[in-house]
This record gives structure tokens, sequence and C-alpha cells, in this order.
């Protein structure tokens, strides 16, 4: 008895197919619409095969589209979360490198306008190689063509030539670096010394946000994208660029701000006989108002200074520097009594930024008496480390500045032993830890206690080991929150 046979498609379309790479098929052709449903989209040749259902052909190429515009879509959700110049850059080489079909290559970041940053990422790369890839002619390899025809973003000049919308270049293609014709002989010793016959560049620039940069993929052999690996690659380069855009504005800003903070603090550290200082000073992205201050006084003295005003951003930096202003100029008037100088930095706050509050700690230090009195305004105690002993210093319970009508609080007075160094720090150090308070101080206690006995002569080295202890990952500068001061003093 015969059996019935299933309806099948006809052969080519039911032959195997090549493995799609992140979701794209590049065997699956374009429909022959008169309006493309997706604008740009080039149009594919149509099969020879003409007796092919028409409502097949057209499943499958709707199919072949979702599956395309799924891939888009996933790799930039990727890209979006990106949160650094350098981490986005990694993602669109690997991103870029699953779309053209490539296991390797490099990205450069070279804004047009010559501000910076630049940098260079590579994937699959070491860095010796990517050191041997700038050894060819700048003219010679593709990227370094993009870079040097990039537009420079946004107007340059006023008048009407200055509206025009830059010119962006054309990706390049070398199918074959040994049969190119034009290359510098050093591209093709280059070429061959780490292993790829031929590459595919990509300018990371578009018309609104110019020219950022670059990025090359490289093949193990000849070859080069198709027409619709060339039009995805395109539209994701487009969007990384505009994402990388707004990632280079936001990196201006914090160096910018970085920069002012650091022209508000001290620039060196005074020597003093009898003591020896260190500070370690971590920024976060917005800019805080967290000080130090380290000035020698009158007799051999020396006025020891953290504090932290309330808020983020240029405000906040700039009450920091007239408040660590006013502070330098009330310890030299009457830095021996701690408490005097406190209560007037509180009333110019009151007068002078009403709006803010700010936590702050001075220690007026003796060092040939290794003698310290000290009163504090809202702010964590001093923490003294020794060989014999690793404590906080009590200090009594009090409000910031700013945040009573009258501020007074009882100063302390210590003595470290020889070799003792005191740790003076800002509220950041514990919050940045995510920790509660309690437990927070518990790890900066266990921290200090646990320097190594040979770097407890270096106030720098006992200030590192503890950052290194409570923020094993560093202060990372793209995530929100409080600067963090660490001042060190180690008495002799």
């Amino acid at each position: 008895m015969a059996s019935n046979a299933p309806v099948g498609k006809p052969t080519d379309m039911s032959a195997p197919r090549l493995p799609k790479v992140a979701g794209i098929d590049s065997t699956v052709p374009a429909p022959p619409h008169t309006t493309a449903p997706l604008p740009g989209v080039p149009p594919a040749a149509i099969p020879s095969d003409a007796a092919l259902p028409p409502g097949v052909l057209i499943q499958d190429r709707l199919a072949s589209w979702v599956s395309d515009l799924t891939t888009l879509h996933e790799l930039t959700e990727r890209l979006i979360k990106t949160s650094s110049l350098d981490e986005a850059l990694r993602e669109v080489l690997g991103a870029g490198a699953a779309l053209v079909g490539a296991r390797r290559g490099m990205a450069v970041l070279e804004p047009a306008d010559g501000l910076g940053p630049t940098s260079t990422i590579g994937l699959g790369l070491a860095h010796a190689d990517l050191g041997t890839i700038e050894t060819v002619p700048r003219g010679s390899g593709s990227y370094g063509r993009l870079l040097d025809g990039l537009p420079d973003a946004g107007p340059t000049a006023p008048g009407p030539s200055s509206a025009r919308p830059a010119r962006v270049p054309e990706p390049i293609a070398i199918r074959d670096v040994r049969t190119e014709e034009g290359l510098d002989p050093r591209h093709r010793e280059v070429a061959a010394r780490l292993g790829y016959a031929a590459s595919y560049a990509l300018p990371l620039a578009t018309e609104e946000a110019g020219g950022l940069g670059a990025a090359v993929w490289l093949y193990d052999e000849p070859a080069e994208p198709d027409e619709r690996r060339r039009h995805l690659i395109g539209l994701y380069g487009r969007f990384a660029t505009e994402h990388l855009a707004r990632l280079l504005q936001v990196e201006r800003a914090r160096a910018r701000v970085a920069t002012v903070a650091e022209e508000l603090l001290p620039s060196r550290l005074p020597r003093v006989p009898g003591v020896r200082l260190a500070v370690r000073h971590l920024t976060g992205p917005q800019g805080g108002g967290d000080w130090y201050d380290a000035l020698p006084l009158p007799e051999g003295a020396l006025g020891l200074a953290v504090g932290s005003v309330s808020g983020t951003g240029p405000s906040a930096l700039a009450a920091m520097g007239r408040l660590r202003a006013s502070l330098r100029a009330y310890a030299v008037m009457e830095g021996e009594d701690p408490v005097a100088v406190l209560s007037d930095l509180e009333l110019l706050l009151r007068l002078t930024e009403p709006a803010r509050s700010a936590t702050a700690l001075f220690a007026y230090a003796e060092p040939a008496q290794r003698r310290i009195v000290l009163a504090g305004a809202g702010h964590a105690p001093p923490l003294v480390v020794g060989d014999h002993r690793t404590e906080f210093v009590e200090t009594s319970l009090s409000a910031p500045l700013g945040m009573l009508t009258c501020w007074e609080a009882p100063s302390v007075e210590l003595s470290p032993a020889p070799g003792e160094t005191v740790l003076l720090y800002t509220d950041g150090l514990l919050r940045r830890t995510g920790d509660a308070t309690d437990r927070a101080f518990a790890r900066l206690h266990a921290a200090a206690a646990s320097v190594p006995g040979a770097d407890r002569s270096d106030p720098g080295a006992v200030a590192d080991h503890v950052l290194r202890t409570l923020l094993p990952g560093g202060l990372d500068p793209a995530v929100e929150g409080e600067d963090v001061v660490l001042l060190a003093a180690r008495f002799a």
C-alpha cells in the first residue's frame, strides 16, 4: 500500500543553509517590493526559480527581516547599557565582528575636533599586535585614511557655510591585502605577521555628531561583507556613533569637573618636621564637595582639615572652595582653638550658603610634642593606626555646620605614639562600601589593623592599603556617589 508523501518545499528551499551569524542569514534575499518595507534596505536578486510559491518567498523574507531587526535591537540594547567610552568601544567591536563575520578587530577613538580623549581598543589582538598595526603608515591603513577624512563636530565658523552638514567618509573594504593595489609594503608585511588577509573599516561618524574615530575588522582569509551585512553594520555604526558622542560629552564634563576640583585643593602637601603626610582623593562622576587641607602654622604647628559640602556639581565645588579658603584664614588667626575655627566657619556658612550644610574636622597638631587638639562638626572620628593599637578617637557627637542656629562642641586632645599614623577621612569612604554605618566602621577598623608592618612607616602605603581593602574594585568614576578623601599623618 502506497503511503502519502508529505508535501514539501521546492528542493532549493529545503537545501541546507549556511549558519547564521548573530541572527543574520545572508543567504535569504530581500523581497522585490516596489516600496521597501525598511527604507534603505538594499534589494536582493530575485531567485532564478520563478516557480516558487509567492507566499513562501514572502514569508521567508519577512522572517529574515524580523531576524535582522531583532539582532540589531539586541546589539543596540547591549550598547546603551555601557557607561564608559572604553566599554562602549569594546561592545562596538564585538557587535561589529558578529555583523560582518570577522573575529578580530580594532577601534580607535580620535575625535576630529582634537580635544580628546583618545584611545585604541583591540578585539582578539594583544597590546603588542595593536602596536604592530600602528607601525603601518597612516595613509596606507584603512582606519588611518578614515581618521584623516573624518569631519569635525559642529559648526566651526559663523555663516551659512558652517550650517552645511559635514561629509562622512565611506567604509573601506580591502578584500585581499596581498593583491590590493596601492598598499604600502609595510601594510602587507604586518598583515602577514599577524595572520590576517582582509579588512573592513567603518568610520565612527555622523553628520550630527561629527567624526569620533574608526573601527576595522580583520578576516583570516580574503573576504568582504556582502551588501546586506554592510547595510546592517552601517545602521549599527550610526547608532553607536551617537551613543559614543553622548559618552564623550559626559567624559569631557567629568574631566573638567575633576580639574576644577583639583585646582581648588592643595597642589602639594607641606613639609613639617616631625610628621609625614599623604592624601588620597577620589572623585565621583559629577564632582562632590569633599575637601582636605594641610597648612603650616606659626611655631612649627600644623593644621589638618577634612570636610564635605552638601550637593554635587559645579555649585558644590564653588562652595567647597570658599569654605576651604575661609577655614585657612580662621586657622591662621585662631588655630590653637579648633572649636573657635569651626564656629567661625559655621557662621560664615549660615550667612553665605544658607541652603547648604557641611561636615568638617579641624585638627591643630604640634608634631614636636606629638600633640593634637581637634574638633569635629558632624564628622566621622579619626583613626589612630600603630604597632600596638588601632582605635578610633573618642569625639563628642555634634551636628553638621549649618544645621543649628549656633554650633559648638568640645574639642578633644590626643597624643600619638612615635610611628603612629592618624587617619582623617570623609564620610564618602564609609558610604562607598555600601554597608550600614556600623558595619562600615568595623570594616575600616579591620582594614587599618591589617596594614602590613613593612608599610606602617609610609603614610601613603597605609592609605593605599586601607583603600584597597575597603574598595577592592576602586572608585568607579561612572558610578554616582560621594567623593572619597583619606588624609594620613604619621608622627615620628
